[in-house]
């Protein structure tokens, strides 16, 4: 089995796959993920201006970011490797009426030797921290990115505050999300990425945290990168 087929986790896809038809509910399991969405669409909106560009999503899910990033008019295509998560965001779009976004079933490596720089942007949100292989999906979207292009990224960090807000906290007590939906061991620290992302040809272009407030159920960006980051590159 070659590397780009052997960098998934059976055990993560089974677990988004279960819980697929119910992306696009926004009161569910990924209430999360639509509450940040805008956050993080106006984000990567602001620095490299989606209007026109073509765009990769890799480990799209059930289509939330892509979706978003074809109505502020770029030409997206969502790639992962869950089929169900897949099949409802195909739904999703026919239903809405969304142009300018397709899904495709196949890795980020794969996609990276088919068709190198051939993006303008390329995001890859809640992912890296899911797969066996993080540095080597990174290295997989370095090569999708145009010269110049945009590479966004977003996980979460490994310290003992990230254990207690984004597993303890989270899944367990305030059950923003299920129980299991993170280890520990995958989570990853920032000086990580940005060394896989300097090693496959990406400048690092700046940080911002997410946050959020269990009173006010309101979620924001900061310069607080303790739990959850996102990681703006730039290819050279």
């Amino acid at each position: 089995m070659n590397q780009a087929a052997s960098n998934v986790d059976p055990a993560e896809l089974a677990k988004f796959s279960d819980l697929a038809h119910r992306w696009w509910d926004p009161e569910s399991e990924f209430r999360p993920l639509h509450q940040i969405n805008p956050l993080r669409l106006e984000w990567i909106h602001g620095l490299a201006d989606l209007t026109g560009k073509q765009v990769v999503d890799v480990g799209c899910g059930g289509g939330i970011l892509a979706d978003a990033m074809a109505r502020k008019g770029a030409q997206v295509l969502g790639i992962d490797l869950a089929t169900k998560s897949l099949k409802v965001a195909q739904l999703h779009a026919l239903e809405a009426g969304t142009k300018g976004v397709k899904y495709r079933e196949l890795s980020a490596e794969t996609l990276a030797k088919e068709q190198p720089e051939l993006f303008d942007v390329v995001t890859c949100m809640e992912m890296l921290e899911h797969v066996p292989d993080p540095a080597s999906v990174v290295r997989a979207c370095a090569q999708m990115v145009k010269p110049g292009g945009w590479v966004f990224f977003s996980t979460l960090n490994r310290n003992p505050k990230s254990f207690l807000f984004a597993i303890l906290g989270a899944e367990y007590i305030l059950k923003l999300l299920p129980k299991g939906t993170h280890e520990f061991a995958r989570m990853i620290k920032p000086s990580e990425l940005v060394t896989w992302a300097r090693e496959s040809g990406l400048d690092a272009q700046g940080f911002k945290g997410m946050e959020y407030n269990p009173f006010t159920k309101r979620y924001w960006l900061s310069q607080d990168t303790s739990v959850n980051y996102l990681l703006a590159c730039r290819k050279g």
